[in-house]
């Protein structure tokens, strides 16, 4: 796979090389876009940075999100109302739009489009987040938040298909702001300094570190219903992510055993996926026991109503926590970014 990796990063250079000397042009917007990206393909926690940019958020400021929807069945720009599916807007918007439904959730392959559609759309927007946007370089983000996972840097990482790179290390160089994900809870000063060598961030780039935190799973109809896991449980997970292990590891500590069904990041779950999770439930023999599922796939099982009634599925959620007491400096960050926003009215 080596040949075709360098020529992948062939590519992705040149891109940018024409980006960076203006050949392909890139648009600026006269409003508050904060970015969320990585260099990688999935599983750097960007859907749980979104949701926590919005609890952060909205409290303060009226604030929307766009993204590309990937795998959904429609095309062009869709804004989010109450009959929307996953299969119109996409599995991550539909989280977003189901967590947060009195904030304005679109999707649109191209961003450039994208965005003055949500803004006609939502006139009073304050500030737009932008999901998985960071390489796709056609518009220019006030603030860009770039991710990479704890045990696969970027830094250490190369391009596909040899490695899960899809931009060039020297692009996180474009972002303000670098949070390493993921991480142990116990990570040490030493450890972080290690990580932030190998990262090389430029002077003026804040360095975060999070680790991952798990709420109690609720129940998919019913949110008020939810379950405390303990050591005598026995936990069917059904799981399309891009990085299950830290899941995997987290029901290994805290479960009597678990049994995994793994589909693909971002499956479309059909009807003969649910028998066979209902056939594969009942052969567990244990009185405690349920059905766990993450609150990406959740959006993509919920409309199987009929199937799931009779079962106990429930939802677990994360969240990022970040590391050595920095959170509220990162908080601040962003909240200062939209609050010192220089509008220049003549753009």
């Amino acid at each position: 796979m080596l040949p075709l990796a360098l020529i992948y990063g062939l590519v992705i250079y040149i891109r940018n090389w024409m980006f960076d000397k203006k050949y392909l042009k890139s648009a600026r917007f006269n409003f508050p876009l904060i970015c969320v990206g990585n260099l990688s393909v999935g599983g750097t926690g960007k859907s749980p940075m979104v949701e926590y940019l919005v609890e952060l958020l909205k409290p303060k400021f009226k604030i929307g999100t766009l993204s590309r929807g990937y795998k959904r069945k429609t095309k062009g720009y869709a804004l989010a109302n109450q009959f929307t599916t996953a299969l119109e807007i996409g599995d991550e918007p539909m989280q977003f739009h189901s967590k947060f439904p009195d904030i304005a959730v679109a999707s649109c392959e191209e961003r450039l489009v994208g965005i003055p559609h949500l803004l006609q759309d939502a006139p009073d927007l304050q500030a737009i987040i932008l999901d998985d946007a960071f390489q796709h370089r056609s518009v220019q983000a006030g603030l860009n938040i770039v991710l990479t996972e704890y045990s696969n840097l970027y830094s250490h990482d190369f391009f596909l298909p040899t490695g899960d790179l899809r931009d060039q290390w020297s692009s996180a160089k474009r972002a303000q702001v670098i949070i390493v994900t993921k991480c142990p809870f116990d990570l040490d000063a030493a450890s972080k300094q290690k990580i932030i060598r190998s990262l090389k961030p430029e002077a003026d780039q804040k360095v975060f570190f999070t680790t991952i935190e798990y709420g109690l799973p609720y129940h998919i109809f019913n949110h008020g219903d939810e379950w405390m896991i303990t050591p005598r449980d026995e936990v069917l997970l059904v799981c399309g992510i891009a990085n299950p292990k830290p899941l995997k590891e987290y029901l290994l500590a805290k479960t009597h055993t678990y049994y995994q069904m793994d589909y693909s990041d971002h499956h479309i779950f059909s009807i003969d996926d649910l028998n066979e999770i209902k056939e594969k439930f009942e052969e567990i023999e244990a009185k405690d026991k349920m059905i766990l599922t993450t609150e990406k796939d959740a959006v993509r099982l919920i409309k199987f109503t009929e199937q799931l009634a009779s079962l106990p599925m429930y939802v677990l959620p994360i969240r990022h926590f970040f590391l050595f007491d920095e959170g509220q400096q990162f908080n601040e960050l962003v909240t200062g970014y939209i609050t010192n926003f220089q509008f220049n009215p003549a753009t």
